[in-house]
């Protein structure tokens, strides 16, 4: 049907530059416009599903009606590029660059240190751009809310805070509390927005800390950055401002697949919604997007009414609010903020509510796009709104070319799984919200893993209604989501409960009912059964407890509610971060060119920021470059009968199918051992194992092609997918060294005066590095050798397995890298399964391939950190002491070995943390499994198994009756004590850590203010923790512990260095110029570093084992000082000359000035079979407090405050190396508490991006952060007495884990409860609320485990 007037010309601004495009395809995103045919690559793709916010960029729009100026940030990925006709984009490019001037969003993220990896920042300045935008001065709730669609893997968020907390209104440095009130200069009469005076307490030299070698990072810069001057804004194109006042003229955008149509006219609407019943409405994309992205879904029409007038309005009435259909929910969002406080007490229940969800809805890019009908009309069981609109008698107009009716929703408007009943032919134009009444009350309540940008678990809604004279009920709703396939309500429970009185026989009755009517059959999609269930009559206690202080307030009959009990209903406040940074000062004596022991901001902090920092997903294509994407298999274990492509390959633009044929050298890769295939031939051996490949003319092609290769199985047995099932079927990797023993633990045991035995298990954890992994194979057809660019932290490794795969030398082979958008371990061997296919392709078809995983690919194939069991016996004393320990530890290495066993090696040796163990036995081993291979993680190995020590030390003290603070302290390590593997203790601080972290978190005193309010509240409950932790610094193999190095002096006197480490945000290539800075005494602007190159330095180390500026530190002042001996005569002949003379002075006398450096340490693992020797090059050591406060019915947590003291020697780069301890705490939060990798009982990942799978987002982390460097600490074993930073910090996150441990423990002695129960790892909020056992959780049955297949195992 052609409507008159429809335009196909499409057109809009990007950066203030207008596009127009005669031939826009709808399938194509936002970003794919912006990154492949603009060039703008600040934007990261980096999961395709709107959860990172790593694509995030600025839309603004002239609204017809009002003529207001709309600026929101958007998620790129997800936004059609046709939704942005006659509207404006500004991406973190046209906002400000690194060579003329940084927007102040831009510089604040570089001054506070918010950029490591950088691959997360643009999105950060664009979240934090579109909100300066709107709000110039905007307040903290705001800055909140702006950064729940953004996550960071790296840097733990408080420096990005920080940065971005200057521009909030009366902003304060987080100084003005306790002892120090009154120092923050906001709070100053005198004070200015920069007040350059010496009392700003942002500046560089605030009050000196309690020790004077000490002083505050200068990490708050207030003084010294720009201020924000909105009057210097891009202007918003006159073209689109003129275009308001015109009508809006219908579109019409054809594309190979699909058809784009945007009519502006409701009749238009209805006529082709009549036309094309199938079709599908958009507005936000938010949904239909995921669904084509990830469930292949294909919609062929597409119709946007973002521009119908009745679907676009929001109004009150004498009887509610109705709300137009296509109303974004960030309006909605608005609106009610700005019209409840003026509604009558009575009225604004529902509303109140509302507020209250779509405060917590996803993150703020998907608020500013999604329409809130399409949340009503997506029909998920999930929905965040459904329930609540369900429970408030909301009631639904629809129209269609027959006419229009109103549907109220009830139960029955969902008459299945994401199904309403509805007409095809029917459009929702409008929600209708009725006030409430006099006495009538209602509550919303939603439960994710996390709090911010989450789905629920169960989110529930419930409203009661009471007669006028007394308590007794007229009307109860309950509704209900995550609680079967769509929104459900509890009819039978609350037919029971109408017209009774609002008391504690009522409550019971509705408990029992309740229970009855909502119980989930074992192996329900989603799982935690028991949990889901225990969550709703939570609520139900919930709304209980809320509705009997509403009608006490009114003066109606009823139980009194306690005083301890009335917390139930308290919420987690947010609060802005208060912070301190404390290092040691460099000496006034030293040179101010001189930068080590400074805090210097990372190299490419600014490009980060400004997206001129080039990845290799940024690297410009090549000539003829194809695009490949692999074939994964879809069985835990099956031979491989059949593989046919010739589906794929019909499709014009596919080029080539690749697989175990075409590789023309060895088809076996591995690290340890080569037992893993770069194409499965015969056999697969876990879900998501490489079988082949698709070469296409683009990335999408490829991934379409993909799905069309079809492959015919055999199924094998057996199948074994979890650690128990290894140990059933004695399926293990037979690896020697994995043992240990010390002492005599028999006659420990004899000697002990108790005996405690148990099991402990670590669930695995994925990297999520922000940048998927990616590779580039360049062929030379001249030379027959091969360049390879791609995400690496082991260019050897990578050359040496290409090499192989190829069949040809190692010097044929090139591999570079520039930058690494995060790693942690996982682009250590895991890529080289990429790369190694990736060079097939290349050298079968003689062009340039390019792959680039999808996050649900990088997560199926690559695995993460390995889960551990472990079964322990323990003998202690009265005291705590530990006299003998014996442990078994298994870990899951997967289908293949990788780095299982050396894994394990670590774990083994770690196994004492910082406690002196006399006598121990410790077993290690290796389970193969048909998942795919576990890999390093930030931590190999030590983190688990020092968290096993930890419960230990947990369960003693809590059968000692005894602080577990002073288990530790009787166990715990001096210094020259000898470690369990036969390792002196040498420069180990750890008392002094522990020591310091007691005094500077006040521990005893905010014990006890625990203690008191622990027991003053029933259902909401304080923990605190003290936790230490040892890392072991260098790499098991004694051979890894090697580092070379190259520098050039040029004839102008500049240098260029090159090393074998790769930069992956931890700053290594800025500590590397500082070294060289202070080797060559040059200021650091006169020395520059080259990409990481295997033609620049031969057979390099992986940048990995927190000891990577350890070696190229010293391999780069190796060359220095031969550099320095060659220039040594030249300085003494002229000694009042400057570096350029002596540089040119050697270069007319014939004196090189190239030199290569070279670092190895030769005395490690002395007994290498038997873990005992010198394990390591020396211990890096630290302290944490943390304190949480959990809620007891629901298992969330808050993490309240941590204080952190870190031994990292004397420090390189101080802020940097804060950034290292904040950025490794962070991940361990997320492995003790929040992350959770789900598997099926058959080997299929779950959990396959950020919609499942939840790391930490900026709320999650402590509320106070407060980390220090030791002080004179002294290192002499490393370059400039420092020591490694990245993974020894990541331990002390277990702190939040023991202190919810310890909350959960007075909730159990408050409900009578066993004090010794096992909490394994991670503390999810299904963990801690089943653990916080009650008369609730007594009620609901398990279901019998042998009856059902889980939805979900623990592997």
């Amino acid at each position: 049907m052609d409507y008159q007037g429809t335009s196909n010309d499409f057109f809009f601004y990007v950066n203030g530059t207008k596009i127009v495009d005669q031939n826009v395809d709808p399938e194509t995103t936002l970003l794919s416009y912006l990154r492949n045919k603009l060039g703008l690559t600040g934007a990261k793709l980096a999961c395709g599903e709107g959860g990172c916010g790593a694509c995030t960029v600025m839309v603004s729009h002239c609204d017809p009606g009002s003529r207001h100026i709309r600026h929101y940030a958007v998620n790129t990925c997800l936004t059609p590029i046709c939704s942005l006709h006659g509207k404006a984009v500004i991406t973190t490019e046209g906002i400000g660059n690194s060579t003329s001037r940084l927007h102040p969003v831009q510089e604040r993220i570089v001054k506070f240190n918010g950029s490591q990896c950088g691959f997360c920042t643009p999105g950060f300045v664009m979240s934090m751009y579109s909100l300066l935008r709107n709000s110039p001065a905007p307040n903290q709730q705001e800055l909140s809310e702006a950064f729940q669609g953004n996550l960071c893997r790296c840097t733990g968020y408080r420096g990005i805070i920080e940065g971005y907390q200057t521009f909030v209104k009366n902003s304060c440095c987080g100084r003005n509390d306790g002892a120090k009130a009154g120092k923050c200069c906001d709070n100053l009469s005198h004070a200015k927005t920069t007040c350059g005076s010496s009392r700003c307490c942002r500046d560089s030299t605030p009050e000196p800390a309690s020790l004077s070698t000490e002083h505050i990072h200068p990490c708050r810069p207030f003084c010294k950055v720009k201020p924000l001057d909105p009057t210097q804004e891009p202007i918003f194109p006159p073209e689109l401002l003129a275009l308001a006042n015109s009508p809006p003229v219908p579109l019409d955008f054809q594309g190979p697949r699909v058809r784009w149509l945007r009519p502006v006219t409701l009749t238009h609407l209805l006529q082709l919604k009549n036309q094309f019943p199938d079709a599908r409405l958009v507005v936000g994309n938010t949904e239909v997007g995921v669904e084509i992205k990830f469930k292949n879904k294909l919609y062929p029409v597409i119709l946007e009414p973002s521009y119908i007038q009745e679907m676009c309005v929001m109004h009150w009435d004498d009887s509610g609010l109705h709300i137009g259909a296509s109303c974004r929910i960030a309006q909605v969002k608005a609106e009610l903020q700005d019209a409840v406080p003026k509604l009558k007490r009575c009225q604004a229940a529902p509303f109140v509510a509302l507020m209250e969800q779509l405060r917590w809805f996803a993150g703020s890019q998907i608020r500013n796009v999604a329409a809130i009908g399409g949340n009503i009309m997506t029909a998920s069981p999930l929905s965040d709104l459904n329930p609540l609109l369900l429970a408030s008698r909301t009631s639904l107009t629809f129209s269609s070319i027959d006419g229009s009716r109103t549907l109220q929703m009830t139960q029955d408007f969902f008459t299945s799984y994401r199904s309403t009943a509805t007409k095809d032919n029917e459009v929702l134009i409008s929600i209708h919200i009725p006030y409430s009444r006099e006495l009538e009350f209602l509550m919303a309540f939603k439960q994710g893993q996390r709090r911010e940008d989450d789905m629920a678990i169960v989110n529930a809604a419930m409203r009661a209604r009471f007669c006028l004279e007394t308590s007794r009920v007229t009307e109860l709703e309950m509704a209900f989501g995550g609680m079967g396939n769509r929104t459900l309500t509890a009819a039978r429970t609350t037919s029971l409960l109408n017209g009774k009185l609002w008391n504690s026989d009522l409550l019971e009755d509705a408990t029992n009912s309740l229970l009855q009517e909502i119980q989930l059959p074992g192996g329900s999609p989603g799982g935690m059964e028991t949990y889901r269930c225990s969550l709703c009559l939570s609520f139900l206690f919930k709304f209980y407890i809320h509705v009997q202080m509403e009608l006490q307030n009114q003066g109606k009959p009823g139980d009194p509610v306690p005083m301890r009990v009335r917390s139930v209903l308290d919420e987690f406040q947010e609060e802005p971060i208060k912070s301190t940074q404390l290092y040691q000062e460099v000496p006034t004596t030293q040179a101010s060119e001189d930068l080590v022991g400074r805090p210097v901001e990372h190299l490419s902090a600014a490009r980060h920021a400004t997206g001129e920092a080039v990845f290799i997903s940024d690297e410009v294509p090549r000539h003829g470059e194809l695009h490949l994407a692999l074939l994964t298999s879809t069985r835990p274990h099956a031979r491989i009968l059949e593989v046919d492509p010739s589906k794929a390959l019909s499709i014009p633009g596919v080029q080539a199918y690749i697989g175990a044929a075409d590789v023309p050298g060895d088809n076996k890769i591995g690290r340890i051992v080569k037992d893993e295939e770069v194409f499965a031939k015969h056999k697969v051996t876990c879900v998501g194992q490489v079988i082949g490949a698709v070469a296409a003319d683009s990335a999408e092609l490829a991934r379409r092609a993909i799905a069309e290769v079809q492959v015919t199985y055999a199924d094998l047995e057996p199948v074994i997918i979890t650690i128990e099932d290894a140990i059933k079927n004695e399926s293990f990797y037979e690896v020697e060294g994995l043992t240990l023993e010390n002492g005599n633990v028999d006659e420990g045991f004899a000697n002990c005066e108790h005996l405690l035995e148990g099991e402990v298990r670590l669930g695995g954890q994925e990297h999520f590095y922000l940048e998927t992994h990616a590779a580039i194979a360049i062929p030379d057809l001249e030379n027959g050798t091969m360049e390879i660019i791609s995400t690496t932290q082991s260019v050897n490794f990578e050359q040496q397995s290409v090499a192989t795969v190829l069949g040809i030398p190692c010097n044929h082979v090139k591999c570079t890298v520039k930058r690494l958008g995060g790693a942690f371990g996982g682009k250590e061997t895991r890529n080289v399964m990429l790369t190694t296919a990736t060079a097939v392709a290349a050298k079968k078809l003689g062009c340039p391939v390019r792959c680039e995983l999808e996050r649900d690919v990088d997560m199926v194939v690559t695995g993460g950190r390995h889960p551990f069991l472990a079964t322990y016996k323990v003998g202690y004393q009265g005291d705590g002491r530990i006299t003998a320990v014996n442990i078994s530890l298994y870990n899951n290495g997967g289908n293949t070995l990788d780095m299982s066993s050396s894994v394990m090696r670590r774990a083994v040796v770690h196994v004492d943390n910082c406690y002196h163990f006399s006598n121990v036995s410790i077993c290690g081993r290796v389970c193969r499994t048909n998942l795919p291979s576990n890999t390093a993680f930030r931590g190999f190995g030590a983190p688990q198994s020092m968290f096993i020590t930890e419960t230990i030390i947990s369960q003693v003290s809590t059968a000692c009756v005894l602080p577990p603070k002073q288990v530790r302290e009787i166990n715990m390590y001096d210094e020259g004590d000898q470690t369990i593997t036969g390792q002196v203790m040498e420069n180990f601080p750890i008392r002094r850590c522990w020591e310091e972290c007691l005094k500077s978190s006040d521990f005893s005193q905010r014990q006890n203010a625990v203690t008191t309010f622990n027991r003053q509240n029933r259902w909401k409950k304080r923990g605190i923790s003290i936790i230490p932790t040892k890392y072991s610094l260098a790499f098991n193999e004694p051979f890894l512990n090697q580092g070379g190095a190259l520098v050039h002096i040029y004839t102008d006197g500049s240098v260029l260095l090159a090393h074998g480490g790769i930069e992956m945000g931890q700053g290594l290539h800025t500590k590397m110029i500082q070294v060289a800075g202070r080797c060559l005494g040059l200021p650091v602007n006169r020395i520059r570093i080259a990409d990481t190159c295997t033609n620049s330095v031969p057979n390099a180390s992986p940048s990995a084992a927190s000891f990577s500026t350890d070696l190229y530190g010293m391999a780069l002042m190796n060359a220095c000082n031969k550099l320095m001996k060659n220039l040594e005569p030249f300085k003494n002949a002229n000694p009042t000359g400057k570096w350029e003379d002596w540089v040119n002075a050697a270069y007319l006398s014939c004196v090189s000035l190239s030199a290569t450096g070279f670092y190895s340490d030769p005395e490690l693992m002395q007994r290498m079979k038997e873990c005992f020797g010198k394990t390591c090059h020396y211990f890096s050591c630290g302290a944490a407090c943390s304190e949480v406060e959990i809620d007891c019915l629901t298992g969330s947590i808050k993490a309240l405050g941590t204080h952190i003291v870190m031994d990292v020697g004397c420090s390189i780069n101080p802020a940097l190396d804060i950034g290292q301890v904040e950025g490794a705490f962070a991940q361990g939060f997320g492995l003790f508490l929040l992350e959770e990798l789900q598997y099926s009982h058959l080997g299929e990942l779950r959990s396959k991006g950020p919609g499942i799978y939840k790391i930490p987002a900026a709320g999650d982390i402590p509320r106070e952060l407060h980390v220090s460097l030791l002080s004179k600490s002294e290192n002499p074993k490393a370059i400039f007495s420092s020591k490694g930073v990245g993974e020894p910090p990541l331990f002390l996150a277990a702190s939040v884990f023991f202190a919810v441990k310890a909350a959960i423990l007075s909730a159990r002695e408050d409900a009578g409860k066993s004090r010794q129960f096992r909490l394994d790892s991670p503390a999810t909020v299904e963990r801690v609320r089943l653990a916080c056992q009650d008369n609730i959780t007594d009620k609901i049955l398990e279901p019998n485990p042998e009856s059902f297949t889980p939805w979900s195992v623990r592997v």
